[in-house]
């Protein structure tokens, strides 16, 4: 039920749209790293196109046209940091774009005053060196890849930040995964939205099996784990929520006590709100 970013810009924009939207959350950091296993293609924009152009493999149409896309990239950044912009802005434009901005950070062709980026008086564009990577499956003709790119496993030690949406309310869930889309890959987004879903949910039937009575804490896991796993309707189908144990039973609980919702004492858990 966590997002994760190693992307200092991503983070901080990010965490600034949940606070503006009044949405709780909890970041840890710790050591991370980053990975690529592949090649990569080093120099300035001109001369990568040329090192690909100058392949004759059955691979090079397939290089040239991520290389078109990645100098598009590129470009479309240029043009915003040009007049300079907010760096939240740029990142609406896609996860894409905090790879981008690295590399240009990393020329030192980018200035930051605030949270506004801006392209450095000066800058000469087609002098930039940038890493044009792709991934070792591309690859077919080894030899020849060999002759024009570097194969290597690339590993970097990084801080790493992991940000949990801590609300129950489906509302507030709807409204920051809508926001985390922006910063996320799809697949991290819908993973971490069907599980703040589901915990919802659970708080809700938890809320709505307490009613107004004081009710012991250890049934009402027992009755909620034997009733597992539960299948809700929904307007493309069914969606499964399974709570394996009691200890994620517990997690939902304390939630739900932290927010004020429910009071335990005694081993007995009554509602509150």
């Amino acid at each position: 039920m966590r997002l994760v970013t190693k992307n200092e810009v991503v983070k901080e924009a990010f965490l600034n749209e949940l606070k503006r939207e009044g949405i709780r959350f909890a970041v840890m950091e710790r050591l991370g790293y980053e990975a690529f296993i592949g090649y990569m293609i080093e120099g300035t924009l001109e001369e990568i196109n040329n090192t690909i152009s100058s392949f004759e493999g059955e691979e090079k149409e397939i290089l040239l046209e991520g290389f078109l896309t990645f100098k598009e990239q590129i470009n479309h950044a240029l043009e915003h940091l040009k007049e300079g912009e907010e760096i939240e802005h740029l990142l609406q434009e896609g996860y894409w774009m905090g790879d981008v901005l690295d590399q240009l950070f990393k020329n030192d062709a980018v200035a930051v005053e605030g949270n506004r980026a801006k392209l450095k008086d000066g800058i000469d564009v087609t002098k930039l060196k940038f890493q044009f990577r792709f991934p070792y499956q591309i690859a077919k003709n080894l030899e020849k890849i060999e002759q024009i790119a570097k194969q290597f496993a690339f590993v970097d030690l990084v801080p790493e930040y992991e940000i949990e949406i801590r609300e129950l309310e489906i509302g507030k869930i709807n409204r920051a995964m809508h926001i985390a889309a922006k910063y996320f890959e799809e697949e991290m987004v819908m993973g971490v939205y069907f599980a703040l879903i589901s915990r919802g949910i659970v708080a809700g039937e938890i809320l709505n099996a307490i009613g107004n009575e004081k009710v012991p804490k250890d049934e009402l896991a027992r009755a909620f784990l034997k009733a597992m796993p539960m299948e809700i309707p929904t307007e493309k189908g069914t969606m499964v929520i399974n709570v394996t144990n009691e200890r994620a039973f517990e997690e939902i609980l304390k939630m739900l006590e932290k927010e004020g919702r429910i009071d335990i004492k005694g081993g007995k858990i009554r509602k509150l709100k």
